[in-house]
């Protein structure tokens, strides 16, 4: 009996340890500064995200998120004592979602349009233009928007990526060029795909991203600086948004937005601080 009892005293012991040990990163956390119903979850900041997009925004070969934009959101969350939630989804998905609470922000350098900032509250910190990219080595000799009349370009469905690629479809169909053919796929991932494969003569991406799959070896970035653009956070939620303006604040403040950005090659807002743009959900 008596041999029992201490066995189950340790074991009692072992599982208050082991419970110790479970909440022991909550409570070295700050203090969380969001609660909901501001949040959908306490103490998390859920986030959608598509990571098809390196260095911004992908998965590296152990399966975990990388990239820029993923590191300064986990900045933020330090900021608001908040643990990061990433939910990987398609671009299509991600406006439809925030508006249904799926999700906290949208996370995948969502570019500033006047009619997005009335759907959500939108938070620029990033500057972005759209890159071309052509099969390594360029043979098809591609070096001006122009250059692109009678081109196949593959480019992921719903982000403004494609509305650029239709508008440079349209400017070459307006000048009486040979018509643009715009591939849309659910992803980058599927985009550059199948411009490797050889189904498109060209695709759509971000400046950074064609840079970075061209340093890799995968592509040329043969037309690059087109249609320069804000990137955002995107928030349903306005308290939640105005600490994801303080948290970027702070972050400008001690240097890590900074530094962070020159780490990735990627082009500051102009703004000496961050805020909404735009009057948000009516």
């Amino acid at each position: 009996m008596t041999e029992m009892k201490i066995r189950r005293r340790g074991l009692l012991q072992a599982g208050v340890a082991a419970s110790a040990l479970a909440v022991a990163p909550e409570a070295l956390r700050a203090q969380a500064k969001l609660a909901p119903p501001n949040i959908i979850k306490a103490g998390t900041l859920v986030m959608s995200i598509n990571p098809t997009l390196p260095p911004l925004q992908f998965v590296d070969d152990k399966g975990e998120l990388k990239g820029m934009r993923v590191e300064l959101a986990n900045e933020c969350c330090k900021k608001l004592g908040l643990a990061p939630e990433y939910i990987r989804t398609e671009f299509a998905t991600m406006i439809p979602g925030l508006a249904a609470k799926r999700w906290d922000m949208i996370n995948t350098g969502i570019f500033w349009t006047e009619e997005r900032s009335k759907l959500m509250y939108m938070i620029p910190y990033e500057q972005a233009a759209i890159s071309f990219l052509a099969a390594k080595g360029n043979p098809l000799g591609l070096k001006t928007v122009d250059d692109l009349a009678g081109k196949r370009i593959s480019v992921e469905l719903g982000g403004i990526e494609e509305r650029r690629t239709r508008e440079v479809a349209k400017m070459a169909a307006d000048k009486g060029l040979k018509p643009i053919t715009v591939m849309t796929f659910n992803n980058f991932a599927e985009a550059f795909q199948a411009l490797r494969a050889g189904q498109s003569d060209a695709a759509t991406s971000i400046d950074a991203t064609a840079m970075f799959m061209q340093n890799r070896g995968d592509f040329t970035r043969a037309i690059s600086g087109v249609f320069p653009q804000t990137a955002c956070f995107a928030l349903a939620n306005k308290t939640a948004a105005e600490a994801i303006v303080g948290a970027l604040n702070d972050l400008k403040k001690d240097g890590t937005y900074d530094k962070l950005l020159d780490q990735y090659g990627v082009l500051k807002i102009d703004e000496p601080t961050f805020s909404i743009k735009g009057p948000g959900p009516a």
